[in-house]
């Protein structure tokens, strides 16, 4: 479905990614980890287009997406949602979804008319009743709470019809109530078949509970890969990143 062949990104001296290959399977859940500075921000960038690495493929079933303008890539199957939520703040949850549909149209303009596209209504509502957010259909995006913003921004990615969707640390900044409902809802999301996620998260009882295959990154590099169980008892990851033998084990 997804495979970046060779990636290599610098800043200046700095090599954000260095040499990566991975590979992301259809219908797969795979986590990227890695300590602050690994390079994980850096690669979604990459993949999503707003970055264009120095060196590499980046394959979206068969075809190099590199160098295609963000739209384009959407276009042809990547959503993503950020760390931080990109909201359309004065728009309600519904206007917010019917924007993101209309907007790839050219037909943004009809989005707040009287007799707004049906279809693009119908499938705001069905992306709303998958992620919990029907009821706040008519709530102005900026007055939401902190989880439903990051739902929201979910939400603009999947109301697209993504082949990938990115998940840039979905639970960031959450209570653990949030958190785990959050993620009972990215992992129901994922049950439900058509999509291959792959999410950037530090919480690590998180990754090693939902992720099929992990890939570990240092000083972008690929320090590591595996099953949550490989990975969690990599000596080399476990000195790089998730600390002593005793804490993976909790």
């Amino acid at each position: 479905m997804l495979r970046v062949e060779n990636l290599r990104k610098s800043f200046g001296g700095v090599v954000a990614t260095n040499d990566l290959s991975m590979t992301f399977e259809k219908d797969s859940l795979t986590a990227v980890i890695g300590p602050n500075g690994a390079g994980k921000t850096t690669f979604f960038n990459q993949i999503s287009g707003s970055l264009r690495p120095d060196y590499g493929r980046i394959l979206l079933e068969g075809q190099d997406i590199v160098g295609l303008p963000p739209a384009e890539i959407v276009r042809r199957g990547i959503g993503r949602a950020f760390q931080v939520s990109h909201l359309f703040k004065t728009l309600t949850v519904e206007e917010s979804l019917r924007g993101a549909l209309l907007s790839p149209l050219g037909k943004s303009l009809r989005m707040t008319g009287r007799f707004p596209l049906r279809e693009t209504r119908d499938r705001a509502y069905e992306v709303m009743d998958q992620l919990g957010l029907t009821s706040k259909a008519d709530v102005v995006s900026g007055n939401l709470s902190h989880g439903d913003q990051k739902l929201l921004d979910m939400a603009l990615a999947l109301v697209l019809q993504p082949k990938v969707l990115l998940l840039d640390e979905p639970v960031a900044g959450m209570g653990p109530e949030e958190r785990e409902q959050m993620i009972e809802t990215v992992y129901a999301l994922w049950k439900q078949g058509g999509l291959t996620l792959v999410l950037i998260e530090h919480d690590m009882e998180i990754v090693f509970r939902v992720s099929q295959h992990i890939y570990v990154l240092s000083y972008g590099r690929l320090l590591a890969q595996g099953t949550a169980q490989e990975v969690r008892h990599n000596p080399a990851v476990i000195e790089a990143y998730l600390g002593t033998p005793k804490e993976t084990h909790a």
